[in-house]
């Protein structure tokens, strides 16, 4: 093994961990001058008292890397639990301590709990006395909406701040900055610009993945390498975390062909090819919420009126990846692919108003007939609004025979429904509807 690829046991993501606060990367909307963080790193004489914070957002977005680098910039006391294994015993304990260093040493402790979400009601209410009294700063980290997972007495004694995913700049620092650290690989690899994106691109915004991915592509380039300088190719990273690399610049032609490709596949009701490009973009780490944006335009445009639970379907997609995140959320995802993809077909509701617009634009229209105008103001009435207006509901039809369209256009038919799946019976209806409204 070639010095410089290990650091004894310890990962490389652990050992690339930042230290202080300027070495973030990402997260530069919850790290500008004066906001809390910074000056919770910066405070190291508690002045200016102690808030606690819960940190919301997806893995590997920093959450204990912010909670360190404030614990090690501003000089505190550092306790880290995971509730995953921490009981009301260990709060209890760190509380006490906490307690006693503040009286006798006048040391602030910082206690970041880590997946506070897995805490039950009773062990997040032992928190309660050491917040609010400032005994402790509590750093609480939590992948899950912090609404339905954490106590609203805790919620009201802290400071929510959201993390979001890392750019793919912010990756990119990560990985250069591991490649070149004497912490991290100490420059013992060179990393090709085509491995350097890969590593972007698998990651979907992680760093801690970035990094466990870089690491067992450097060291499977160090294990194959017979003399020089091992290389990290774009093969080696395949290779390293057992994935195929899909050719996705989601800036380029690959992202464009396929969500093309993708789209014309719901059209065409192929549920297989559908789903096979939905997981092409989802490997890729396509942004899922314009997936999911796509999906509620195919849902309108190629759907519409033929099955209209295909735009609720899609809009409950929406909200629930941006619930739950990814990878969970691919799960609704391919629901509503699939809904939509073997859903019947019919653009005619957005045809129709397309048709619409083209006669506003073309200078087809006129007055609104007066019976339908606005006669609720002074003087209206003088003028003729509103006389003659039939109200639909006084009629055992529940409609009426009158004249909506204006006069330039009163025979025009916009929406013409067609045969497929709900629109039928709304073809029935309508025509059936149109006859009464026109006296035909």
């Amino acid at each position: 093994m070639r010095q410089g690829l290990r650091g004894g046991a310890t990962p490389l993501a652990v050992r690339m961990r930042p230290t202080s606060l300027d070495e973030v990367a990402g997260q530069r909307h919850l790290l500008g001058p004066g906001s809390p963080l910074v000056s919770l790193a910066s405070d190291k004489s508690g002045e200016q008292g102690s808030v606690s914070v819960i940190l919301w957002g997806p893995p590997g977005t920093g959450k204990t890397t912010l909670a360190q680098a404030i614990a090690h910039s501003s000089g505190r006391n550092f306790v880290e639990l995971s509730a995953v294994n921490a009981g009301v015993a260990d709060v209890r304990k760190v509380m006490e301590q906490a307690l006693s260093n503040r009286d006798l040493y006048g040391t602030t402790t910082v206690l970041f709990l880590d997946e506070i979400h897995r805490f039950s009601k009773a062990q997040q209410d032992a928190l309660l006395p050491g917040v609010e009294n400032g005994w402790v700063i509590l750093i609480a980290a939590t992948t899950e909406n912090p609404s339905f997972s954490i106590i609203s007495p805790l919620l009201s004694r802290s400071l929510l701040l959201t993390l979001e995913q890392l750019s793919d700049d912010d990756l990119g620092i990560v990985i250069d900055r591991a490649v070149a650290d004497p912490r991290g690989l100490k420059g013992a690899i060179t990393l090709a610009p085509e491995a350097r994106a890969a590593l972007i691109r698998l990651s979907s915004g992680d760093a801690r993945r970035a990094l466990t991915a870089l690491e067992a592509a450097a060291l499977s380039a160090t294990s194959t390498a017979d003399d020089g300088k091992p290389v990290v190719t774009d093969d080696t990273v395949a290779l390293a975390v057992d994935r195929a690399l899909l050719r996705y610049d989601r800036q380029g032609d690959e992202h464009y062909d396929v969500i093309s490709a993708f789209i014309k596949s719901v059209r065409g009701s192929d549920v297989d090819a559908a789903l096979h490009y939905l997981a092409r973009m989802i490997e890729a780490g396509e942004d899922p919420r314009f997936i999911a944006r796509r999906i509620i335009i195919s849902a309108s445009e190629d759907i519409g009126m033929a099955d209209p639970q295909a735009l609720v379907i899609a809009v409950a997609a929406a909200d629930a990846v941006q619930f739950i995140g990814m990878p969970e959320g691919r799960i609704p995802l391919a629901e509503a692919v699939v809904y939509l993809a073997s859903a019947p077909k019919s653009n005619a509701s957005y045809m129709a108003l397309d048709a619409a617009i083209a006669d506003v634009r073309a200078g087809n229209f006129g007055r609104v007939p007066k019976p339908l105008r606005d006669a609720h103001y002074p003087g209206a009435k003088r003028l003729g609004h509103g006389k003659g207006y039939k109200y639909s509901h006084d009629s055992d039809l529940g409609v009426v025979e009158q004249q909506y369209l204006p006069t330039e256009l009163r025979n025009t038919a916009y929406y013409r429904p067609t045969e497929h799946g709900n629109e039928r019976d709304v073809s029935a209806r309508w025509e059936k509807l149109r006859r009464i409204i026109r006296g035909k």
